[in-house]
């Protein structure tokens, strides 16, 4: 089983253990305000979401939940490459643990994946991720309207790449 380690973090493959741990990521209405889906209601629509995180397959996907102090505290990978997207619980924002599981994921998929460039897709109003990701290397390749409908809202996106070096 691949994990990564990096100074303060644990990123693994998920288990359905996780499901508590990544319900209160994804049932958080902070934590998922520009994610691509709206909170999650019940256990059972997070452990639907886990359970296609476990059964990914490996050429298509490269998804890890994120462990801090021994705890899953949210997610970082590909889900289906080259796309990659990133979620942690409010609790832990502003510590550069976002950006520090990011960069871990990057440097594995470029060196285990012949992928010649990295994509996102974020919300232009997610000024924290839009900054991460281009902190990170990644520049804007394009714009568009009305991309996501999320409950009654009717989100953009901001389209990024990373090439690979």
């Amino acid at each position: 089983m691949t994990a990564i380690r990096t100074a303060r973090l644990t990123l693994r493959r998920a288990r359905i253990e996780d499901l508590e741990a990544i319900h209160a990521v994804l049932g958080n209405r902070q934590a998922t305000r520009y994610w691509s889906t709206p909170p999650h209601a019940d256990l059972e629509e997070s452990r639907i979401w886990l359970e296609s995180m476990i059964d990914a397959p490996p050429g298509e996907s490269d998804d890890y939940v994120v462990e801090y102090e021994g705890r899953v505290i949210g997610k970082a990978g590909c889900w289906r490459l080259p796309e990659i997207g990133f979620i942690l619980h409010p609790e832990h924002w502003g510590r550069g643990l976002a950006r520090e599981a990011v960069e871990a994921v990057i440097d594995r998929v470029f060196s285990s994946f012949p992928i010649e460039a990295l994509t996102a897709d974020v919300d232009p109003r997610n000024a924290a991720s839009l900054a991460l990701l281009k902190g990170l290397g990644f520049v804007e390749t394009g714009r568009a309207k009305g991309t996501w409908q999320l409950g009654d809202e009717l989100c953009d996106s901001v389209y990024l790449a990373l090439r690979r070096k």
